[in-house]
Protein backbone atom coordinates (compact mmCIF):
# COMPACT_ATOMS: atom_id res chain seq x y z
CA UNK A 1 0.00 0.00 0.00
CA UNK A 2 1.11 3.28 -0.66
CA UNK A 3 0.89 6.98 0.90
CA UNK A 4 -1.25 8.08 -1.69
CA UNK A 5 -3.84 5.68 -0.87
CA UNK A 6 -4.18 7.04 2.84
CA UNK A 7 -6.06 9.92 1.72
CA UNK A 8 -3.55 12.24 2.34
CA UNK A 9 -2.95 15.60 0.42
CA UNK A 10 -0.72 16.64 -2.48
CA UNK A 11 1.26 19.38 -0.54
CA UNK A 12 2.60 16.46 1.45
CA UNK A 13 2.58 13.83 -0.80
CA UNK A 14 5.24 16.16 -2.85
CA UNK A 15 7.03 16.57 -0.03
CA UNK A 16 7.21 13.07 0.96
CA UNK A 17 8.15 12.30 -2.49
CA UNK A 18 11.24 14.10 -2.60
CA UNK A 19 12.51 12.73 0.76
CA UNK A 20 12.04 9.04 -1.15
CA UNK A 21 9.08 7.93 0.52
CA UNK A 22 6.68 5.79 -0.98
CA UNK A 23 5.58 2.94 0.74
CA UNK A 24 3.93 3.18 3.94
CA UNK A 25 5.16 1.38 6.96
CA UNK A 26 2.90 -1.18 8.88
CA UNK A 27 1.97 1.25 11.75
CA UNK A 28 1.16 4.23 8.96
CA UNK A 29 -1.01 2.49 7.50
CA UNK A 30 -2.58 1.80 10.98
CA UNK A 31 -2.37 4.65 12.43
CA UNK A 32 -2.77 7.34 9.74
CA UNK A 33 -6.56 6.48 9.42
CA UNK A 34 -7.35 6.03 12.47
CA UNK A 35 -5.70 9.65 13.17
CA UNK A 36 -8.81 10.88 11.05
CA UNK A 37 -11.56 9.35 12.95
CA UNK A 38 -10.23 11.85 16.37
CA UNK A 39 -10.80 9.46 18.05
CA UNK A 40 -8.01 8.84 20.91
CA UNK A 41 -6.04 5.95 20.42
CA UNK A 42 -2.98 3.97 22.23
CA UNK A 43 -0.36 2.50 19.67
CA UNK A 44 2.58 0.05 20.20
CA UNK A 45 5.57 0.81 18.05
CA UNK A 46 8.97 1.13 17.91
CA UNK A 47 11.23 3.55 17.05
CA UNK A 48 11.80 3.38 13.48
CA UNK A 49 8.60 1.99 12.35
CA UNK A 50 7.77 5.33 10.82
CA UNK A 51 5.41 6.57 13.63
CA UNK A 52 5.95 9.61 13.51
CA UNK A 53 4.63 10.22 9.92
CA UNK A 54 2.15 7.87 11.39
CA UNK A 55 0.42 11.17 13.53
CA UNK A 56 2.53 13.85 12.13
CA UNK A 57 1.02 13.95 8.71
CA UNK A 58 -2.48 13.39 9.63
CA UNK A 59 -2.23 16.46 12.32
CA UNK A 60 -0.69 18.54 9.23
CA UNK A 61 -3.04 17.86 6.55
CA UNK A 62 -6.17 18.41 9.25
CA UNK A 63 -4.36 21.54 10.81
CA UNK A 64 -3.59 23.15 7.47
CA UNK A 65 -7.56 22.77 5.90
CA UNK A 66 -9.05 24.88 9.36
CA UNK A 67 -5.87 27.20 8.41
CA UNK A 68 -6.63 30.60 8.49
CA UNK A 69 -3.94 33.34 6.59
CA UNK A 70 -1.50 34.86 9.38
CA UNK A 71 -3.61 33.04 12.66
CA UNK A 72 -0.78 31.16 14.27
CA UNK A 73 -1.69 29.74 17.56
CA UNK A 74 -0.96 26.32 19.50
CA UNK A 75 -3.14 23.75 18.03
CA UNK A 76 -0.53 20.64 18.72
CA UNK A 77 1.36 19.32 21.17
CA UNK A 78 3.70 16.31 20.91
CA UNK A 79 5.56 15.51 24.33
CA UNK A 80 8.55 14.10 23.91
CA UNK A 81 11.10 12.59 26.99
CA UNK A 82 14.56 13.75 26.11
CA UNK A 83 15.77 17.00 23.99
CA UNK A 84 17.34 14.84 21.30
CA UNK A 85 14.01 13.12 20.53
CA UNK A 86 12.26 16.49 20.60
CA UNK A 87 14.63 17.90 17.98
CA UNK A 88 14.29 14.66 15.46
CA UNK A 89 10.41 14.63 15.80
CA UNK A 90 10.49 18.66 14.97
CA UNK A 91 12.47 18.10 12.11
CA UNK A 92 10.24 15.69 10.83
CA UNK A 93 6.92 18.19 11.03
CA UNK A 94 9.30 20.49 9.36
CA UNK A 95 10.22 18.42 6.37
CA UNK A 96 6.24 16.76 5.88
CA UNK A 97 5.30 20.43 6.40
CA UNK A 98 7.37 21.92 3.94
CA UNK A 99 4.91 22.87 1.53
CA UNK A 100 1.70 24.37 4.29
CA UNK A 101 1.76 27.43 5.93
CA UNK A 102 1.72 25.74 9.26
CA UNK A 103 4.61 26.60 11.81
CA UNK A 104 6.34 24.96 14.24
CA UNK A 105 8.36 25.60 17.42
CA UNK A 106 10.64 22.77 19.37
CA UNK A 107 10.94 23.61 23.12
CA UNK A 108 13.44 21.72 25.46
CA UNK A 109 15.51 22.57 28.77
CA UNK A 110 19.46 23.29 28.37
CA UNK A 111 18.29 25.52 25.51
CA UNK A 112 18.12 29.16 25.87
CA UNK A 113 14.64 30.78 27.24
CA UNK A 114 14.65 34.12 25.69
CA UNK A 115 15.00 32.96 22.03
CA UNK A 116 12.16 30.48 22.65
CA UNK A 117 9.76 32.78 24.09
CA UNK A 118 10.07 35.44 20.68
CA UNK A 119 9.62 32.35 18.55
CA UNK A 120 6.23 32.11 20.01
CA UNK A 121 5.36 35.27 20.31
CA UNK A 122 5.87 34.97 16.40
CA UNK A 123 2.91 32.85 16.53
CA UNK A 124 3.46 28.71 15.89
CA UNK A 125 0.78 26.16 15.11
CA UNK A 126 2.41 22.77 16.38
CA UNK A 127 5.03 22.56 20.09
CA UNK A 128 7.39 19.80 20.31
CA UNK A 129 8.54 19.87 23.70
CA UNK A 130 9.65 18.25 26.64
CA UNK A 131 7.19 18.63 29.71
CA UNK A 132 9.39 20.28 32.26
CA UNK A 133 10.30 23.28 29.80
CA UNK A 134 6.93 22.93 28.43
CA UNK A 135 6.03 24.01 32.23
CA UNK A 136 7.81 26.47 32.32
CA UNK A 137 6.81 28.46 29.41
CA UNK A 138 3.25 27.82 30.68
CA UNK A 139 4.27 29.18 34.52
CA UNK A 140 5.88 31.95 32.80
CA UNK A 141 2.45 32.80 31.07
CA UNK A 142 4.50 32.27 27.72
CA UNK A 143 2.06 30.43 25.71
CA UNK A 144 -1.66 29.81 25.75
CA UNK A 145 -2.99 26.51 25.47
CA UNK A 146 -6.45 26.98 25.29
CA UNK A 147 -6.95 26.12 21.89
CA UNK A 148 -4.85 22.75 21.58
CA UNK A 149 -7.30 19.93 19.08
CA UNK A 150 -4.30 17.25 19.45
CA UNK A 151 -2.15 15.79 22.60
CA UNK A 152 0.36 13.40 21.75
CA UNK A 153 2.50 11.56 23.98
CA UNK A 154 6.06 9.57 21.96
CA UNK A 155 7.86 6.81 23.71
CA UNK A 156 5.39 6.72 26.88
CA UNK A 157 7.25 4.23 28.33
CA UNK A 158 11.03 6.49 28.63
CA UNK A 159 8.09 9.26 29.95
CA UNK A 160 7.38 6.97 33.11
CA UNK A 161 10.91 5.60 33.53
CA UNK A 162 12.10 8.86 33.43
CA UNK A 163 9.18 10.49 36.06
CA UNK A 164 8.08 12.97 33.90
CA UNK A 165 4.16 11.45 34.43
CA UNK A 166 3.74 14.02 37.00
CA UNK A 167 4.46 17.17 34.56
CA UNK A 168 2.22 15.53 32.14
CA UNK A 169 -0.58 15.35 34.23
CA UNK A 170 0.34 19.40 35.54
CA UNK A 171 0.28 20.34 31.51
CA UNK A 172 -2.83 18.58 30.53
CA UNK A 173 -4.66 20.91 33.63
CA UNK A 174 -3.94 23.13 31.19
CA UNK A 175 -5.34 21.78 27.99
CA UNK A 176 -9.64 22.22 26.70
CA UNK A 177 -11.23 18.83 27.48
CA UNK A 178 -12.14 18.44 23.58
CA UNK A 179 -8.97 16.99 22.04
CA UNK A 180 -7.35 13.92 20.49
CA UNK A 181 -5.35 12.28 22.70
CA UNK A 182 -2.87 9.42 21.25
CA UNK A 183 -0.20 7.45 23.34
CA UNK A 184 2.14 5.88 21.74
CA UNK A 185 4.55 3.44 23.61
CA UNK A 186 7.49 0.86 22.40
CA UNK A 187 6.06 -1.34 25.30
CA UNK A 188 2.41 -1.39 26.61
CA UNK A 189 2.99 -2.41 30.22
CA UNK A 190 0.77 -2.46 33.23
CA UNK A 191 2.18 0.73 33.60
CA UNK A 192 1.60 2.27 30.18
CA UNK A 193 -2.03 1.13 30.18
CA UNK A 194 -3.35 2.65 33.78
CA UNK A 195 -1.69 6.12 32.26
CA UNK A 196 -3.65 5.56 29.08
CA UNK A 197 -7.04 5.02 31.31
CA UNK A 198 -6.41 7.88 33.13
CA UNK A 199 -5.52 10.02 29.89
CA UNK A 200 -7.75 8.53 27.08
CA UNK A 201 -11.45 7.76 26.45
CA UNK A 202 -12.33 4.76 24.55
CA UNK A 203 -9.00 4.37 23.00
CA UNK A 204 -8.69 2.46 19.74
CA UNK A 205 -5.80 0.24 20.40
CA UNK A 206 -3.26 -0.32 17.52
CA UNK A 207 -0.26 -2.99 18.29
CA UNK A 208 1.95 -2.83 15.18
CA UNK A 209 5.58 -3.87 15.79
CA UNK A 210 5.75 -3.14 19.70
CA UNK A 211 8.69 -4.46 21.95
CA UNK A 212 10.43 -6.89 20.53
CA UNK A 213 9.06 -7.67 17.22
CA UNK A 214 11.76 -5.66 15.13
CA UNK A 215 14.02 -7.24 17.59
CA UNK A 216 13.86 -10.39 14.82
CA UNK A 217 16.17 -8.72 12.37
CA UNK A 218 18.59 -7.97 15.08
CA UNK A 219 21.49 -10.96 15.42
CA UNK A 220 22.26 -11.12 19.18
CA UNK A 221 25.37 -12.34 20.37
CA UNK A 222 26.68 -12.33 23.58
CA UNK A 223 30.67 -12.07 24.61
CA UNK A 224 31.54 -13.54 28.26
CA UNK A 225 34.18 -11.53 29.83
CA UNK A 226 36.11 -10.19 32.70
CA UNK A 227 34.30 -6.89 33.73
CA UNK A 228 37.93 -5.33 34.00
CA UNK A 229 38.53 -6.48 30.53
CA UNK A 230 35.29 -4.89 29.01
CA UNK A 231 36.74 -1.66 27.48
CA UNK A 232 40.12 -3.89 26.33
CA UNK A 233 37.41 -6.60 24.97
CA UNK A 234 34.95 -3.52 23.55
CA UNK A 235 38.27 -1.64 21.71
CA UNK A 236 39.60 -5.53 20.14
CA UNK A 237 35.93 -5.98 18.44
CA UNK A 238 36.06 -2.56 17.07
CA UNK A 239 38.97 -2.92 15.24
CA UNK A 240 39.64 -6.25 14.51
CA UNK A 241 36.28 -6.47 12.45
CA UNK A 242 36.53 -2.88 11.34
CA UNK A 243 33.14 -1.87 12.38
CA UNK A 244 32.81 1.94 10.76
CA UNK A 245 29.97 2.62 13.05
CA UNK A 246 29.16 1.55 16.39
CA UNK A 247 26.81 2.79 19.26
CA UNK A 248 27.91 1.84 22.86
CA UNK A 249 25.79 1.80 25.48
CA UNK A 250 26.52 2.27 29.24
CA UNK A 251 24.36 2.29 32.57
CA UNK A 252 26.35 4.80 34.21
CA UNK A 253 27.29 7.98 33.29
CA UNK A 254 30.75 8.16 35.13
CA UNK A 255 31.62 4.80 33.32
CA UNK A 256 30.34 6.04 30.07
CA UNK A 257 33.25 8.98 30.66
CA UNK A 258 35.55 5.90 31.52
CA UNK A 259 34.64 4.02 28.43
CA UNK A 260 34.99 7.10 25.50
CA UNK A 261 38.83 7.99 27.59
CA UNK A 262 39.50 4.20 26.71
CA UNK A 263 38.56 4.18 23.31
CA UNK A 264 39.87 7.60 22.39
CA UNK A 265 43.22 6.86 23.93
CA UNK A 266 43.13 3.10 21.61
CA UNK A 267 42.93 5.46 18.52
CA UNK A 268 39.15 4.82 18.23
CA UNK A 269 37.52 8.42 17.79
CA UNK A 270 34.59 8.43 19.84
CA UNK A 271 32.33 10.83 20.83
CA UNK A 272 30.20 10.84 24.44
CA UNK A 273 25.98 11.86 24.86
CA UNK A 274 24.65 11.82 28.57
CA UNK A 275 22.21 13.79 31.16
CA UNK A 276 26.39 15.40 32.28
CA UNK A 277 26.41 16.92 28.67
CA UNK A 278 25.21 20.32 28.01
CA UNK A 279 22.66 20.60 24.86
CA UNK A 280 25.30 21.71 22.41
CA UNK A 281 27.92 19.18 23.18
CA UNK A 282 25.07 16.61 22.45
CA UNK A 283 23.83 17.53 19.61
CA UNK A 284 27.50 18.19 17.80
CA UNK A 285 28.32 14.18 19.06
CA UNK A 286 25.43 13.18 17.52
CA UNK A 287 25.76 15.04 14.01
CA UNK A 288 29.34 14.08 14.21
CA UNK A 289 29.03 10.52 14.49
CA UNK A 290 25.62 10.23 11.74
CA UNK A 291 28.22 12.15 9.44
CA UNK A 292 30.67 9.52 10.04
CA UNK A 293 33.14 12.05 11.68
CA UNK A 294 32.71 10.10 14.56
CA UNK A 295 33.51 6.77 14.75
CA UNK A 296 32.18 5.34 18.14
CA UNK A 297 28.79 6.94 20.07
CA UNK A 298 29.05 6.13 23.63
CA UNK A 299 25.80 6.81 25.05
CA UNK A 300 23.43 5.88 28.33
CA UNK A 301 20.40 4.86 28.10
CA UNK A 302 17.93 8.11 28.97
CA UNK A 303 20.44 10.32 26.48
CA UNK A 304 20.10 7.83 23.38
CA UNK A 305 16.16 6.73 23.97
CA UNK A 306 14.40 7.48 20.43
CA UNK A 307 17.38 8.32 18.28
CA UNK A 308 17.04 7.65 15.12
CA UNK A 309 20.68 6.89 13.14
CA UNK A 310 20.05 5.73 9.71
CA UNK A 311 22.22 2.85 8.54
CA UNK A 312 23.36 1.56 11.85
CA UNK A 313 24.80 -1.59 11.44
CA UNK A 314 26.06 -2.32 15.20
CA UNK A 315 24.96 -1.53 18.57
CA UNK A 316 27.34 -2.81 21.33
CA UNK A 317 25.91 -3.67 25.20
CA UNK A 318 28.96 -2.51 27.50
CA UNK A 319 26.79 -3.71 29.90
CA UNK A 320 23.09 -5.06 30.90
CA UNK A 321 20.39 -2.15 31.48
CA UNK A 322 18.97 -1.27 34.76
CA UNK A 323 15.83 -1.97 33.14
CA UNK A 324 15.31 -5.32 31.23
CA UNK A 325 13.05 -3.64 29.02
CA UNK A 326 15.56 -1.41 28.08
CA UNK A 327 17.39 -4.01 26.37
CA UNK A 328 14.68 -3.62 23.31
CA UNK A 329 15.30 -0.09 23.41
CA UNK A 330 18.67 -0.28 23.07
CA UNK A 331 19.11 -3.20 19.84
CA UNK A 332 16.40 -1.07 18.55
CA UNK A 333 18.91 1.70 17.70
CA UNK A 334 19.83 -1.11 14.44
CA UNK A 335 17.69 -3.21 12.32
CA UNK A 336 15.59 -0.62 11.62
CA UNK A 337 13.48 0.07 8.24
CA UNK A 338 13.72 -3.99 7.17
CA UNK A 339 17.66 -3.44 7.74
CA UNK A 340 19.63 -6.40 9.60
CA UNK A 341 21.43 -5.21 12.56
CA UNK A 342 24.01 -6.61 14.76
CA UNK A 343 23.43 -6.11 18.50
CA UNK A 344 26.54 -7.63 20.75
CA UNK A 345 26.70 -7.40 24.44
CA UNK A 346 29.42 -7.94 27.05
CA UNK A 347 28.85 -10.20 29.94
CA UNK A 348 30.80 -10.20 33.53
CA UNK A 349 30.28 -13.42 35.64
CA UNK A 350 28.09 -10.79 38.12
CA UNK A 351 25.50 -10.39 35.39
CA UNK A 352 24.69 -13.91 34.60
CA UNK A 353 21.09 -13.32 36.30
CA UNK A 354 20.51 -9.90 34.51
CA UNK A 355 21.02 -11.98 31.08
CA UNK A 356 18.76 -14.73 31.82
CA UNK A 357 15.98 -11.94 32.48
CA UNK A 358 16.85 -10.43 28.84
CA UNK A 359 16.20 -14.16 27.70
CA UNK A 360 13.03 -14.66 29.35
CA UNK A 361 12.10 -11.22 27.71
CA UNK A 362 13.11 -12.10 23.96
CA UNK A 363 11.92 -15.77 25.16
CA UNK A 364 14.86 -17.22 23.76
CA UNK A 365 18.51 -18.21 24.81
CA UNK A 366 21.14 -15.66 23.70
CA UNK A 367 24.40 -17.58 21.34
CA UNK A 368 27.26 -17.02 23.34
CA UNK A 369 31.20 -16.64 21.70
CA UNK A 370 34.04 -17.19 24.07
CA UNK A 371 37.24 -15.54 23.09
CA UNK A 372 40.60 -16.92 24.44
CA UNK A 373 42.49 -14.53 26.61
CA UNK A 374 38.80 -12.51 27.46
CA UNK A 375 36.86 -15.11 28.57
CA UNK A 376 36.39 -15.75 32.51
CA UNK A 377 37.96 -18.18 33.64
CA UNK A 378 35.39 -21.31 35.36
CA UNK A 379 35.91 -21.73 39.19
CA UNK A 380 34.55 -25.42 39.78
CA UNK A 381 32.67 -25.34 43.39
CA UNK A 382 34.39 -27.65 46.39
CA UNK A 383 31.99 -30.02 48.01
CA UNK A 384 31.90 -29.15 51.73
CA UNK A 385 32.47 -26.19 54.10
CA UNK A 386 36.21 -25.32 53.29
CA UNK A 387 36.56 -24.77 49.88
CA UNK A 388 39.72 -23.82 49.29
CA UNK A 389 41.98 -26.80 50.46
CA UNK A 390 45.31 -24.08 51.63
CA UNK A 391 42.51 -22.59 53.89
CA UNK A 392 43.47 -22.13 57.64
CA UNK A 393 47.38 -23.46 56.48
CA UNK A 394 50.51 -22.36 58.58
CA UNK A 395 52.03 -19.84 56.35
CA UNK A 396 55.91 -19.43 56.62
CA UNK A 397 57.51 -15.92 57.26
CA UNK A 398 60.48 -14.30 56.65
CA UNK A 399 63.58 -16.31 55.96
CA UNK A 400 61.34 -19.24 55.86
CA UNK A 401 60.68 -19.11 59.80
CA UNK A 402 57.14 -20.11 60.27
CA UNK A 403 55.05 -17.31 61.79
CA UNK A 404 54.80 -17.78 65.49
CA UNK A 405 51.34 -16.40 67.20
CA UNK A 406 51.92 -14.48 70.63
CA UNK A 407 49.11 -14.93 73.32
CA UNK A 408 47.73 -12.17 73.40
CA UNK A 409 46.76 -11.62 77.86
CA UNK A 410 44.05 -9.29 77.97
CA UNK A 411 43.69 -6.61 79.99
CA UNK A 412 42.05 -6.40 83.42
CA UNK A 413 39.00 -4.42 82.94
CA UNK A 414 38.26 -2.00 85.91
CA UNK A 415 34.90 -1.83 87.18
CA UNK A 416 32.78 1.10 87.51
CA UNK A 417 32.24 2.84 90.52
CA UNK A 418 28.57 2.97 91.75
CA UNK A 419 26.53 5.13 94.56
CA UNK A 420 26.41 1.79 96.35
CA UNK A 421 30.52 2.25 96.63
CA UNK A 422 30.28 5.42 97.68
CA UNK A 423 27.88 4.26 100.32
CA UNK A 424 30.61 1.26 101.56
CA UNK A 425 33.22 3.86 101.88
CA UNK A 426 31.27 5.83 104.32
CA UNK A 427 29.97 3.24 106.15
CA UNK A 428 33.51 1.96 106.27
CA UNK A 429 35.11 5.27 107.87
CA UNK A 430 32.25 5.52 109.86
CA UNK A 431 33.12 2.41 111.95
CA UNK A 432 36.83 3.61 111.81
CA UNK A 433 36.15 6.55 114.13
CA UNK A 434 33.35 4.94 116.19
CA UNK A 435 36.00 2.07 117.41
CA UNK A 436 38.91 5.53 117.78
CA UNK A 437 36.44 7.42 119.95
CA UNK A 438 35.77 4.16 122.02
CA UNK A 439 39.67 4.16 122.77
CA UNK A 440 39.76 7.44 123.52
CA UNK A 441 36.93 6.99 126.05
CA UNK A 442 38.35 3.94 127.86
CA UNK A 443 41.68 6.01 128.33
CA UNK A 444 40.12 8.52 129.91
CA UNK A 445 38.62 6.34 132.63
Amino acid sequence: MGLETLGLSSELLKALKEKGYSGATPIQKALIPAMFTKRDIMAGAQTGTGKTAGFALPILQELSKNYVEDRHYPKAIVLVPTRELAKQVHASFELYGKYLPLKSVVLFGGSNLTSQVNRLKKGVDIIVATSGRLLEHIYQKNINLDSIDYLVLDEADTILDMGFVHEVSKIMQYLPSRRQNVLISATLSGAVKRLAEQMLYKPKLIEVDSMGTSANLVEQIVYPVEAEKKSELLSFLIGSRNYKRVLVFVRKKELADEVAEYLNISGLKTALIHGGKSSGERSRALEGFKEGKIRVLVATDIAARGLDIPALEVVMNYDIPHVTGDYIHRIGRTGRAGEKGLAITLISPKEMVALKDVERLMGKTLPQDKLDGYAPKLILAQKGARKNKNEHKNIDGAFGKKKKTQKVVPKSKKRKTTKRDAFKAYDAKKTKDEKKNKKQSRGRK
